[in-house]
């Protein structure tokens, strides 16, 4: 079946022309330099991780800041584009080295913005800090803060490959360490969403199941009531994440990225109004993305976020459904930049001369671990031989009808293994677990025939189960930067 998908719409004004976006601004009462304790003005402050506030580590009070003001809550209220400053377009001629003046003794202090947003007074030894959105994309609009020690990741990453030593590759299990993993910021664009779903196609109740033949030439079929189907609702997307360095966005043959996009989801809920303070003892890395070249990403995730919402409604339908007519159309979204906090360990493995970067990666917030582990191949091989040689002899010996699936076992043994290493296919699952909300909703379901014998377990070009955005990071971001350089 074809299936028809209708363009997002863009909000317009009364010209017929695409309506300007409303501006937030962000860092509206943020203060470059001297960022103080509130209780005993001492500028040595960062995070404590077992509450996620910021501490005065003069005078150990502990303070959280608000949320950022001004943006949309009740996103079924939500229309046209709303965007936070921090998410503004990049220039690309920003001067990224700023000096200030200290307040304490009259230094004049560099902060080098594209490595970092604090730095020490040489003379009075307090700290500075960058609060004020900048357009290089190092400044969002939001932070979450780190809630999970070194120690706890340390130990996670620790039973992670633990794990996983039994296939490891020698030089690895030699060099294997985390004294040497970092707290890093990477940048997200969270995005909320107001839209209008529509779909129709047919969906099969399976009814009956049974064999025809006889002894070992049988063969299973099934009945099933064919339905039309309709399903029209009003949907929000709240927090869908997007990385935005084109770096870690991208799949590479050089890097693992995907681990690092498969430890999401982030509580992105507790995001709290930038501070630099909880950037002190962690790295960070700038955004380099904007929100043209994302859009084509986030409107596929969106559909497929639609999709597994009315499967939410399509329980009854065990067989399938096909849809042959999607359609989304967006009446509001809300970007927002945000630092969100990974623990990381990287480990380089050199094979000839080419080289493959793996990491293991530790939701800061949530405790979920995601990695690649360099395998020692001649071992899977050699193991994987005698699971084969054991399937052998198990389909002699053994009396079961489909007994040549013993030829398989040491193929199926060597590829679970393979991925359970190095998790090539591990991806954050956006379409079930981001946060989504159906009103509205209206149903049809019309009974069209019973169908007998039907041969296939499953209903044919059934689709609703589709992952469009699984693979299309690739494509749909080269395509935007591509029509960026034409520009």
């Amino acid at each position: 079946m074809q299936n028809g998908y209708s363009e997002n719409i863009t909000p317009t004004n009364n010209n017929n022309q695409p309506a300007a976006p409303t501006i937030i601004k962000t860092d509206a009462d943020a203060k470059n330099g001297q960022d103080k304790c509130p209780k005993c003005g001492s500028t040595d402050i960062s995070t404590n991780t077992t509450t996620g506030k910021l501490r005065c580590n003069f005078c150990r009070y502990e303070f959280t800041l608000e949320k950022v003001a001004g943006l949309v809550e009740d996103l079924e209220k939500l229309q046209g584009q709303v965007i936070g400053s921090g998410a503004s377009d990049i220039i690309a001629d920003t001067n990224e080295i700023l000096t200030f003046k200290c307040s304490s003794c009259g230094a004049e202090v560099v902060i080098d913005t594209a490595s970092a947003s604090q730095a020490r007074c040489h003379w009075c030894r307090n700290t500075l800090s960058v609060n004020q959105q900048i357009p290089n994309g190092s400044i969002p609009d939001v932070v979450l803060p780190f809630k999970l020690s070194k120690d706890e990741a340390k130990n996670e990453i620790e039973k992670f490959v633990g794990k996983r030593k039994f296939f490891a590759h020698p030089k690895f299990k030699e060099e294997f360490t985390t004294e040497n993993i970092m707290g890093v910021y990477f940048p997200y664009m969270l995005v909320d969403i107001n839209a209008h779903a529509t779909f129709t196609g047919e969906g099969e109740h399976q009814t009956r199941q049974y064999t025809r033949g006889n002894g070992s030439n049988t063969k299973t079929y099934y009945d099933a009531d064919l339905y039309y189907i309709e399903r029209d609702f009003d949907l929000t997307i709240n927090g869908l994440s997007v990385e935005s360095s084109g770096d870690k966005l991208t799949n590479s043959s050089d890097k693992t990225n995907n681990v690092i996009n498969a430890i999401m989801p982030f509580d992105v809920e507790n995001t709290v109004k930038y501070n630099a303070n909880y950037l002190k003892g962690y790295t960070s890395e700038k955004r380099d993305i904007n929100i043209d070249e994302l859009k084509a990403i986030v409107n596929t995730e969106a559909k497929d976020i639609a999709r597994f919402a009315a499967n939410d409604t399509l329980k009854e339908y065990d067989r399938g459904v096909a849809w042959s007519n999607e359609q989304l159309s967006i009446k509001g979204e809300q970007w927002v930049s945000a630092y969100l906090p990974v623990w990381l360990y990287s480990y380089q493995q050199v094979k000839g001369e080419k080289k493959l970067l793996h990491y293991v990666a530790v939701n800061a917030r949530t405790k979920e671990v995601m990695g690649s582990v360099p395998i020692h191949m001649p071992k899977l091989i050699e193991v994987s031989l005698i699971v084969e040689i054991l399937g052998i002899l198990a389909m002699i010996f053994v009396d079961f009808d489909y007994n040549y699936l013993f030829l398989l076992a040491g193929i199926i043994y060597f590829i679970l293994m393979f991925f359970r290493y190095r998790n090539a296919s591990a991806r954050h699952t956006y379409e079930k677990d981001t946060k989504k909300s159906i009103t509205n909703l209206r149903n049809v379901d019309k009974y069209l025939k019973t169908e007998t014998g039907l041969s296939n377990s499953m209903m044919i070009g059934a689709n609703n189960k589709r992952v469009d955005g699984k693979n299309a990071h690739n494509i749909l971001l080269n395509n935007a930067l591509q029509g960026k350089e034409r520009k």
